[in-house]
């Protein structure tokens, strides 16, 4: 039997991350499972930056409460988190760990091989090290209804119990 609790989404603010919230969403409507949406911020108190950081992470989370709506905190009991750190994948799984979270849906740039190779994957990172199953998605994917969230874990599960 599948228990689905509490949903992470990670977000990098792309428009990829925009379409992970709205699956994200969408999962947690069927679920009735409450939202967490993080965003791992570079820790710009190990390095000296132009800006001061405390102006950086209050706008910073700013920028991410504005990503949940009304609904989301009401009926979702929507919690935005930010996180300080040179690692977002290794943050993005110690937060899933912390909060027992049953799946972390996450966007992806989709980028070929070469790039990957050379910068890395925070999905891929966090697909390999995650405590729970991860929905990768891309934002060129149209943005799913419910029932074929359902259906689609479904299929991959072996059916919903």
């Amino acid at each position: 039997m599948i228990v689905l609790e509490r949903i992470l989404v990670a977000t990098d603010f792309s428009d990829a991350s925009a379409a992970a919230l709205e699956y994200g969403r969408n999962l947690a409507h069927t679920f009735g499972t409450s939202l967490h949406v993080l965003h791992v911020r570079e820790n710009t108190f190990h390095r000296a930056v132009p800006s001061d950081p405390f102006v950086l992470k209050a706008g910073t989370i700013r920028h991410l409460e504005d990503r949940l709506t009304d609904d989301d905190r009401t009926e979702l009991h929507a919690v935005a988190a930010l996180e300080m750190s040179d690692n977002p994948a290794e943050e993005i799984v110690k937060y899933a760990a912390k909060h027992d979270v049953g799946l972390i849906v996450m966007g992806t740039h989709g980028r070929g091989t070469m790039a990957q190779l050379l910068v890395g994957s925070v999905a891929e990172k966090v697909v390999r090290t995650a405590p729970c199953p991860v929905l990768t998605v891309r934002h060129a994917e149209p943005p799913a209804t419910a029932s074929d969230i359902t259906v689609g874990i479904a299929h991959a599960t072996g059916g919903l119990t």
